[in-house]
């Protein structure tokens, strides 16, 4: 194994995590592992995150970066606050039917996490809440005495969809979804 400059064996852990955590589950996949993919040693691995927990926790993070660079980026196009609402099951569909199909990679971590006060289930609640938000945002731009209520609404079409889709190994759910969403927003 080659050796590592100073700074890349993080980014290379939390990659080598990404891919492994999301494939295989996060339980199912040992430090050994991710190091191993990694091609560093699992003293730089803990050097990183400290432990396995802190792995899982920045992984999830920066799949929430990256989740929300993508919704930016799909809903920029779009001035209309209903445009961009709608935008966001376009993004879904196409976030996980490039990833496989293995489902929200925060809804796989909750199940594996079930404890309320683990640090995985409080970067879920982040991810939800955060995206919860940006919903109800667009929705007041148009109507803010329904927004609450609207984006609860539309989160639950959106989950569903997400679970659907894994089953169906397809994206369709997010089209049913979207024209349910575009007649609750109508």
């Amino acid at each position: 194994m080659g050796r590592t400059r100073p700074g890349d064996a993080g980014a290379k852990v939390l990659q080598a995590a990404s891919t492994l955590f999301y494939r295989d589950g996060i339980h199912a996949v040992g430090v050994d592992t991710v190091a191993a993919e990694a091609g560093v040693t699992k003293a730089a691995l803990y050097g990183n995150f400290g432990s396995k927990s802190g792995l899982v926790v920045a992984y999830l993070r920066e799949r929430d970066r990256r989740w929300q660079e993508e919704i930016d980026r799909i809903t920029a196009a779009h001035a209309d606050p209903r445009a961009r609402v709608l935008a966001v099951f376009d993004a879904y569909g196409a976030w996980l039917s490039r990833d496989g199909y293995r489902g929200c990679a925060f809804l796989n971590a909750t199940s594996e996490f079930p404890d309320p006060a683990d640090p995985v289930r409080e970067v879920v609640r982040h991810h939800k809440t955060a995206l919860h938000g940006y919903l109800r945002a667009q929705l007041q731009r148009r109507e803010a005495g329904r927004a609450e209520a609207l984006a609860d609404e539309l989160m639950l079409l959106l989950e569903g969809a997400a679970v659907t889709s894994v089953v169906a190994q397809s994206p369709q759910p997010f089209d049913t979804a979207k024209r349910l969403a575009w007649t609750l927003t109508a």
